[in-house]
C-alpha cells in the first residue's frame, strides 16, 4: 500500500483491473440462493448471544427442563423460556413433553458438531 492510500485509510486495490472471468463464473455458479444466505445469517445470529450460547452448551451436556436450566444459569425461568423460544425458531433446539415437564435438547448432531468445533477453535 502506498503512503497516500495508507494516510487516507483507503483499501488497497489491484493496480491493474483484471477480472479472472473463469474463477468469477465458477464461484457465482456455486453461490447459494439469496434466501439461503439470509437464512444462514439468521442461523448464526442465534449464536451471537452469550446467554443462548450458555443454554446451548448446557444442552450439549444434557437434555434439561426450563427449571433446571434456570437454576444452573442462575436466571429466571421466563428469561430462559424467552431464549429457548428464539433457539427453537432457529431450529437449534427441540423439545418433548414428559408428563407436565417440557424437556429441551439440541436439535440434532449438526448443532452438537458446531458447538464442539466452536469450542475447539476458541481453545486453540
Amino acid at each position: 500500500m502506498n503512503k497516500e492510500a495508507a494516510l487516507n485509510n483507503e483499501i488497497p486495490c489491484c493496480e491493474f483491473l483484471h477480472v479472472h472471468e473463469d474463477l468469477v463464473a465458477r464461484v457465482r455458479k456455486a453461490m447459494p440462493e439469496e434466501t439461503d444466505l439470509y437464512e444462514l445469517a439468521e442461523f448464526f445470529k442465534a449464536f451471537g448471544d452469550s446467554t443462548r450460547i450458555k443454554i446451548l452448551y448446557v444442552l450439549f451436556e444434557s437434555e434439561m427442563c426450563v427449571c433446571d436450566i434456570a437454576q444452573l444459569l442462575n436466571m429466571s425461568q421466563s428469561a430462559i423460556s424467552h431464549h429457548l423460544r428464539l433457539l427453537k425458531q432457529s431450529k437449534l433446539v427441540s423439545f418433548r413433553k414428559e408428563g407436565k415437564s417440557v424437556i429441551y435438547a439440541l436439535e440434532d448432531a449438526h448443532i452438537r458438531s458446531i458447538i464442539r468445533q466452536g469450542m475447539e477453535h476458541v481453545q486453540e
